[in-house]
C-alpha cells in the first residue's frame, strides 16, 4: 500500500492533480443540468461496461440527442454501425432505462446517501450492477464509491492487497470497495478522486 500512496503522493504534486480537480468539478455540475445529460450519463455508463471507456465516450458524443427518443431498433442499428460490441442487449437496456429515470430522477432529488441509490440503481435499472452504478453516481458528483473496474484490480493485485478475483460478487466488491477506502484515507481522497488517480496510474489518462 506504501508503494500505491507514494505514487500517488507524487502524482498529487503535479499537473495530474489539476486535472483530477477538473475532472471532479465537472462532474459536480452534472448534477444540475437538464434531463438530456443526466440520461446520457446513464446510458455512458450502460455502455461502457466490459468496453473501451474512450469509446464510450465517442459513442455517447454521437447519441447524445439520440439516447431520449430513438427506437431500440434503431438503436441496434447505431450502435452496429459503430462497430459496438453488445448492440442488441444494450440498446434493450438503454430503452428499458427510460421507463425508470422519472423515478431514478425523484430519488436523486430526495436520497443523499450514495449507498442507498447505488444499491435502488442495482436493483431496478437493468444493465448496472455496483461497477457501473457506481460509475454513473460519480459521474453526477457523489464522491464516495469505488468503481471497481479490471484496472483496478489490476494494481491491487499487482501491489499485492487483493487477490485478483475469479468472478465479481456483490459481497467481494464491498470487500474491495473498504480496502479502496483505507488507501484514499491515507492518501487524503475521496474515492472519485482516488478512482482517477489510480486511473492514471494504470492507463496514463485522466477520462471519466
Amino acid at each position: 500500500m506504501k508503494e500505491i500512496i507514494s505514487r500517488i503522493e507524487n502524482l498529487k504534486q503535479g499537473p495530474i492533480r489539476t486535472l483530477v480537480d477538473k475532472r471532479i468539478d465537472e462532474f459536480r455540475r452534472m448534477r444540475a443540468r437538464r434531463d438530456k445529460a443526466l440520461f446520457s450519463e446513464l446510458c455512458f455508463c450502460i455502455l461502457t461496461a466490459n468496453f473501451n471507456a474512450e469509446r464510450g465516450i465517442r459513442l455517447q458524443k454521437k447519441l447524445y440527442h439520440d439516447f431520449p427518443v430513438i427506437s431500440r431498433q434503431g438503436l441496434v442499428k447505431r450502435l452496429k454501425e459503430e462497430g459496438y460490441r453488445f448492440p442488441n442487449v444494450r440498446a434493450h437496456y438503454i430503452v428499458e432505462a427510460r421507463k425508470k429515470f422519472p423515478l431514478l430522477k425523484e430519488k436523486l432529488a430526495s436520497v443523499d446517501d450514495a449507498l442507498e441509490l447505488r444499491n435502488w440503481i442495482n436493483s431496478s435499472i437493468k444493465g448496472l450492477g455496483f461497477k457501473e452504478a457506481s460509475h454513473f453516481l460519480r459521474n453526477i458528483g457523489f464522491t464516495d464509491l469505488a468503481i471497481i473496474d479490471f484496472h483496478i484490480v489490476d494494481i491491487l493485485a499487482d501491489n499485492g492487497l487483493i487477490e485478483r478475483p475469479k468472478t465479481m460478487t456483490p459481497k467481494r466488491y464491498l470487500e474491495i470497495e473498504k480496502k479502496l477506502q483505507e488507501i484514499g484515507r491515507r492518501a487524503g481522497l475521496n474515492m472519485a478522486e482516488l478512482d482517477l488517480f489510480l486511473w492514471y496510474l494504470e492507463t496514463g489518462k485522466v477520462l471519466k
